[in-house]
Order: structure tokens, then C-alpha cells, then sequence
């Protein structure tokens, strides 16, 4: 054999050995994709992106009497400029009166206020009276801080810096979910179900809290409960009276001369808070109207967002 084919053969010997090679990668990696697809091992989650809907439930929702949007819970992601891992994040509840939302300046304006302190929050649309009754609404948040608490990783958060935020009635909703709550069912088949339902901590502005007291909002009471609630379950909503000592860290604030939600509702349950030996801040304005949000065109009120932001960074939930 010549000098010459010695060297030709080499070179399609070298040639063979690369497609071999190749072709051994491409056959690999096709197997591994179709033993993924058929075995059905875990794909890379998507990251969340800010505005993104999140359904609580893929299919209809527990109790659901329809498929309109009001009959299907959701979440909406609002996210600070930069995610970096471990971020702390909030459920967001709008206040109604348990009737409607005020999903506008008590929703995404707040969202985007603890977006501000570097914060992902998440708006609750939670099914509302009085077409919906207790534990519907009661359900739909703890759904929410399970879904955040099991995706935490996924969506680079702190799994235990996720609190829960309310106004008005949503105030009781978050009060609600901050007093009864457990540590997930580590049988559940769906495994959100498995996830903790406790909220780190807890902001209440001008909230509703008592279902029995004179002072409670009649019209949260009658569209959450009903026209006539059962004395028991109605004691069992009223957070003065279930606080104990493994209640979330609490800051609340709320008007002394609010003319829908009486302030006592909040003194009364930092009192509980207060009396349980759990953390609590509350900051009771002289003069304000009901339904403030932030407050931002009330020059006296609105500093109760940066007392917030001061109790956060006191309570470790921000840096």
C-alpha cells in the first residue's frame, strides 16, 4: 500500500470514529428525552415572570359553583426589578366586604409598594358572598400560601418569609388565615396540599376582625356567613378571640374615626396579640377615611407604609 492510501485511509478512519461519536450523542440524548417523556420525570419549571396569572387550582376549584372568573381563584405575580434567590414575598388580599375586590389601590398600587423593598408580591382574586361562604374564601388563601411555599424554590423565594397582607375584609381573610392554618398533609396526592399553610407574618390595614362583637362589619359578616351563621363558627372567625401563641408576627394600622370598620376591631385583636405574647406593631391614626390603601394623597396617613417598611427590616423579613 502506497504512502499515499495509507493517509487516505486514516483520515476516513478518523472521520468514521468522529460520526460514531456523534451519532452515539444524538442516540443518547433522544433516549434520555423519550425515557423523560414516557416516565414522566420532572422537567426544569418555568421561572415566574412578572404579571404572570397563576390558577390555584389546575382544574375547577374545590367548591366551585361554575367556571366564570369569579368561580376560579387566582394569583397575580407583581415582581421587584431584580429576583434574587431567597426573596421574601406577600399574598396580597383586597378588601369588599367579602362582596367585591378593590383589586386597583389595594391590590397591584400595594404590590408595587413591596416591589419597592425588593419584595415579590402576589394579588389574591379569592371567590366572594354571597355567592361563595366560609370556608371558601378561607380556603382560597391558604391555597395561595401553600402554591408560593411549594414553588419557592422554582420562583427563587424564601419559603419562610411568605406572608399574607389584607385590607377591610380582606384584613379578615388574612387574619383568618394567620389563626387557623396547619402544616400540610403529607399524604395529600396533590403535593401543594403538602406544603405549610402558616404565614410568617402578617400586615392588617383597617382590618375586619370580630364576627361577634357589636363592633364587627355587618356586611363582611352576612356575605361571608351567611344571614344567620352559627353562633360557634362565627366565635371561631373572630380573631380577638382565636389568637394563641403560634399566631404570625403582626403589624396592623387603622383610623380611630374610620366610619365602616370601627377601630376597635384592631385594637382588640392587638390586645389578643398583645395578651398571647406574640410580636405585634399597631399605629392608630387620629383622622382618616375607610378604604385608604396607601394613602398616597393623605399627607398624615401616609407614612404607615414606610412604619411598615421600618417593622420588616425590625422583624428580619427585609435587609
Amino acid at each position: 500500500m502506497t504512502k499515499r492510501n495509507r493517509f487516505v485511509g486514516f483520515v476516513r478512519f478518523v472521520g468514521f470514529v468522529r460520526t460514531w461519536r456523534t451519532s452515539r450523542t444524538l442516540r443518547t440524548a433522544l433516549f434520555l428525552s423519550v425515557l423523560t417523556a414516557t416516565s414522566g420525570l420532572a422537567q426544569p419549571s418555568r421561572s415566574l415572570t412578572d404579571g404572570q396569572v397563576i390558577r390555584l387550582w389546575t382544574g375547577g376549584a374545590p367548591g366551585a359553583l361554575g367556571s366564570d372568573d369569579s368561580d376560579v381563584p387566582i394569583l397575580t405575580a407583581y415582581l421587584p426589578r431584580t429576583m434574587a434567590a431567597s426573596t421574601p414575598a406577600v399574598v396580597i388580599c383586597p378588601g369588599g366586604g367579602y362582596r367585591n375586590l378593590a383589586s386597583n389601590h389595594e391590590g397591584r398600587q400595594v404590590a408595587n409598594y413591596f416591589n419597592s423593598l425588593g419584595m415579590a408580591a402576589f394579588v389574591l382574586r379569592y371567590r366572594l358572598g354571597p355567592r361563595y361562604h366560609h370556608p371558601i374564601e378561607l380556603g382560597d388563601a391558604q391555597r395561595a400560601i401553600r402554591t408560593l411555599r411549594f414553588h419557592a424554590t422554582q420562583w427563587q423565594l424564601d419559603p419562610s418569609r411568605i406572608g399574607i397582607v389584607g385590607f377591610s375584609a380582606g384584613g379578615h381573610l388574612a387574619m383568618s388565615t394567620s389563626t387557623i392554618f396547619d402544616a400540610g398533609d403529607p399524604r395529600a396526592p396533590d403535593p401543594i396540599d403538602r406544603a405549610g399553610g402558616r404565614p410568617d407574618f402578617v400586615v392588617l390595614g383597617y382590618p375586619v376582625i370580630s364576627m361577634v362583637a357589636s363592633w364587627t362589619h355587618k356586611g363582611s359578616k352576612t356575605n361571608l356567613l351567611g344571614d344567620a351563621p352559627d353562633d360557634g363558627l362565627a366565635r371561631k372567625l373572630s380573631g380577638e378571640l382565636a389568637v394563641t401563641k403560634d399566631t404570625p408576627q403582626t403589624f396592623i394600622f387603622h383610623t380611630a374615626d374610620d366610619p365602616a370598620v370601627p377601630v376597635e376591631n384592631s385594637v382588640h385583636y392587638f390586645l389578643a396579640l398583645r395578651q398571647a405574647g406574640v410580636p405585634a406593631e399597631m399605629h392608630v391614626f387620629e383622622h382618616g377615611p375607610h378604604g385608604v390603601g396607601l394613602a398616597n394623597d393623605n399627607p398624615a396617613l401616609a407614612p404607615w407604609s414606610t412604619l411598615l417598611a421600618n417593622w420588616l427590616r425590625s422583624r428580619g423579613v427585609i435587609k
